[in-house]
């Protein structure tokens, strides 16, 4: 069965009832893995033959819904033209029609039949997740260098904590009293560019995929007024061009996550 079987099924209103992000992605998993469609509680069931799912331990059940969604975007990115969508992703094709393009510092080789970082397959599904969602927009609009908060994006709300908790309160904590040196390791590995703010102890602008700039304003803590150190993330205007909220967080969450790496 086709997601899309599926997906013609639901209200189509990423109400998150069932416990996907969205409908699509409900779908996906009931065709791939066989999840109880009768999770999604809006769902037209007349003529479907539901098969049940198969038993699955806790752990095993993200994963397999990861997969599913991954086998569903290679399906969907393997109808683009990928020399045609290259420049407005930011990417370059080279003459056997690879994308490439730069992901957090790193280089990537996109392919309809695989993705490579660095040189290597390319295996955690939540990369390959969001490299999938980054070409499939196809592009969009150039940044616009227009900063904003987590919370001015529209249906944002259920994701600011999100950001806050796997981010911003990671990253501050491992920036607060850096050197210097330590800084500009930062920003050569991530290919950052410090940008000038007088309001702030540093302000990085992070090129997370070349059409995904994210900035990141940090406060160092100062002990005597009782101020913790503190980060905020911001995105760019037209940010939703090219991911959705979903992906988005994860973005943010892969930048902590990495530049805690980098500071050991």
């Amino acid at each position: 069965m086709h997601p899309f079987d599926i997906l013609k099924r639901t209200p189509k209103t990423n109400c998150s009832q069932c416990g996907h992000p969205t409908c699509l992605a409900f779908a996906a998993a009931v065709a791939k893995t066989g999840e109880d469609a009768r999770r999604c509680p809006f769902i037209n069931l007349d003529g479907l033959e539901i098969v049940a799912p198969q038993a699955a331990t806790l752990e095993e059940i993200p994963r397999k819904q990861d997969l599913a969604l991954i086998e569903h975007l290679k399906e969907k990115t393997a109808a683009l033209d990928l020399n045609a969508i290259a420049a407005p992703l930011g990417a370059t094709a080279n003459s056997e029609g690879i994308l490439l393009f730069r992901y957090l510092g790193r280089q990537v080789h996109f392919s309809k039949k695989e993705i490579r970082l660095d040189g290597e397959q390319l295996v955690d599904p939540r990369d390959q997740i969001l490299l999938y969602n980054y070409v499939f927009s196809s592009g969009g609009r150039r940044p616009a260098n227009d900063w904003i908060g987590m919370e001015s994006l529209p249906n944002s709300i259920s994701k600011i904590k999100t950001l806050t908790r796997y981010c911003e309160e990671k990253l501050a904590p491992c920036l607060a009293g850096r050197a210097p040196e330590a800084v500009q390791n930062i920003v050569r590995r991530l290919e950052a560019v410090v940008e000038p703010d007088p309001s702030a102890t540093l302000a990085l602008t992070v090129p997370v995929l070349p059409m995904i700039p994210e900035r990141i304003i940090f406060w160092d803590a100062e002990p005597e007024d009782g101020f913790p150190a503190r980060v905020k993330v911001l995105f760019d205007r037209h940010v939703l061009d090219f991911l959705d909220l979903e992906s988005l967080v994860f973005t943010a969450e892969r930048m902590a996550e990495y530049i805690i790496e980098i500071s050991g």
